[in-house]
């Protein structure tokens, strides 16, 4: 039987089914997520008692405003991790990168720069929120070519889509993991958004769930009840393998 509900916080859910997020900024500073440490702290902390064991956080590489690096990310990680321990959090926490597809992606491709991963050779991308890109494609296959996996962010929040649905199954045709935020689930992004999130729901196209955890706003959504129904229907409709990471 799913568990969705805490069985000590009545009508607290519980997301220990998928062991692992794999999408959210903690690392404070870098991108527009945690302010400071202390932020990151209350956010690691929020997600501990949602039920997250392990948490692989993914700030920004999008080069016109955050030219994160590895070594920055990692350094930021290893930060963190101390913050971590000093406060006694028992959490598992690994760093990877949510790229954005423009040309500093090619350029690193081109280069055959290493890629952060989320596990194995998976790597969480994004693209343009505002219009359609057309150099998505070849910069998939560019990484594909190089052994990468790539995973689409909230394929839900490119509302532009929603009148050209036909490029979800291109997508799936190339090989795409699909990655629900679970925000997209309480209506936060808007009813467009939600819409597209159970259309792809329906045909079965995600593979992982993450929450995009940015800050304590957030947080405060997550934890409310109301997106009890999305996320069985979630459940029940998509073979997620967060566990698996």
């Amino acid at each position: 039987m799913l568990k969705i509900f805490s069985r000590s916080k009545r009508d607290e859910l519980d997301f220990s089914i998928l062991g692992a997020d794999m999408h959210s900024h903690l690392i404070p500073g870098i991108d527009d997520g945690a302010r400071d440490v202390v932020n990151s702290l209350e956010l690691i902390k929020g997600m501990m008692d949602l039920g997250f064991k392990k948490l692989i956080t993914t700030p920004h590489i999008l080069w016109d405003m955050y030219q994160n690096t590895p070594e920055i990310i990692l350094s930021g990680l290893e930060r963190l991790k101390k913050a971590v321990q000093l406060e006694g959090v028992d959490v598992e926490i690994h760093a990877a990168a949510e790229y954005f597809l423009d040309d500093h992606v090619s350029e690193l491709l081109r280069k055959t720069e290493p890629l952060l991963t989320i596990s194995k050779k998976m790597v969480l991308v994004e693209f343009s929120m505002a219009f359609p890109s057309f150099s998505i494609k070849n910069i998939l296959f560019d990484m594909q070519m190089q052994g990468y996996q790539p995973v689409l962010a909230h394929p839900e929040r490119y509302i532009y889509l929603e009148n050209a649905k036909d490029f979800y199954d291109e997508l799936k045709g190339l090989g795409c993991l699909f990655q629900i935020n679970l925000l997209s689930l309480t209506g936060l992004y808007g009813k467009s958004v939600s819409d597209l999130a159970h259309y792809l729901i329906k045909k079965g196209y995600y593979n992982l769930a993450g929450t995009d955890l940015h800050n304590l706003q957030q947080l405060k959504r997550l934890q409310d009840s109301s997106m009890v129904n999305g996320l069985k229907k979630l459940l029940d409709s998509c073979t997620l393998i967060n566990t698996q990471l």
